[in-house]
């Protein structure tokens, strides 16, 4: 089996069209089938199911998937480990929670450094993140909300911590009156949501309606129109407060203080791009008297 056979079938598998994937690989369509073929026969067993909508991921394709993944990652990391040592080059990909307001100021110091380095952002929410480091999808992430050990398989770097706060439009209301109102949150998986969920489960609040918003833009702006309330981090609406669109409600400590850190695989290589990465983090963690603006 050749490594362009399982580089290919992940084309095909994340396109779920061949003559699509061979487009974008710059191969011949019959090429690409050939190859999928070939790898079918040497696993003696198909991995895609044919159909006139196109092709699916049989469960054996998708079996493979996980294992193309890591091998396909480790390879990358082989290559890294001999052509950057000294001076970073290739790809990095990094994937954040929304609201880490400090990260624009760590990428552009980074990247300034390291002008190398094809730097890519993700965004998600934590337990999506963990998922994609864990899986070889993205080198490294700052996820918030998890306790002292997020996984076993992860190293994770403190980066800063945080107060939470409720915010709602400005008109006059009660943390009381606030528990009664819609609450708009991020996906299932985000840590400021499951602090949100733990203080009213412990405040006996039943009938919260909760409310699924894709971005902190879209859930301020929906704040600001008086749909509901949200639970974030203050240093990410700081701005907006000093400015009196909205206002912000602190609860008890027990709730409202979270981490942010960074994570990355134990598992995979620690090239040097990442390793200049998590040095920028940790310059930027003790630099005494650094502002952030907006913060």
């Amino acid at each position: 089996m050749e490594l362009k056979d399982l580089y290919i079938f992940m084309k095909v598998a994340e396109s779920g069209n061949i003559s699509k994937a061979a487009k974008e690989l710059n191969y011949v369509q019959s090429n690409v089938s050939a190859r999928i073929q070939r790898l079918e026969e040497k696993l003696n067993t198909p991995v895609f199911h044919r159909h006139n909508r196109g092709i699916t991921l049989t469960p054996e394709g998708k079996q493979l998937i996980t294992y193309a993944e890591k091998i396909l990652s480790l390879v990358s990391d082989m290559e890294k480990a001999f052509l950057d040592a000294d001076t970073p080059t290739g790809k990095l990909n990094i994937g954040s929670v929304e609201t880490v307001i400090q990260l624009p100021f760590i990428l552009s110091n980074y990247n300034k450094k390291y002008q190398h380095i094809d730097l890519s952002l993700t965004t998600g929410v934590s337990e999506q993140l963990i998922d994609e480091v864990l899986n070889y999808r993205l080198d490294g992430a700052f996820i918030t909300g998890r306790g002292n050990r997020v996984h076993p398989d992860l190293v994770q770097y403190d980066v800063f911590e945080e107060e939470l706060v409720l915010i709602s439009d400005t008109n006059p209301v009660t943390v009381e009156e606030l528990k009664r109102k819609p609450f708009l949150v991020f996906h299932s998986g985000c840590g400021y949501r499951a602090k949100l969920e733990e203080w009213l489960r412990d405040e006996q609040v039943t009938t919260s309606k909760f409310m699924e918003l894709g971005t902190l833009e879209t859930i301020l702006g929906s704040v600001y129109s008086g749909l509901g309330v949200s639970f974030v981090p203050r240093s990410s609406v700081k701005y907006h407060e000093e400015r009196g669109f909205i206002q912000c409600h602190s609860i008890s400590k027990e709730y409202s203080k979270i981490k942010t850190v960074f994570i990355r695989n134990k598992e995979a290589f620690l090239t040097a791009s990442l390793e200049k990465f998590i040095e920028t983090i940790e310059e930027y963690r003790h630099k005494e008297g650094h502002e952030f603006p907006f913060n």
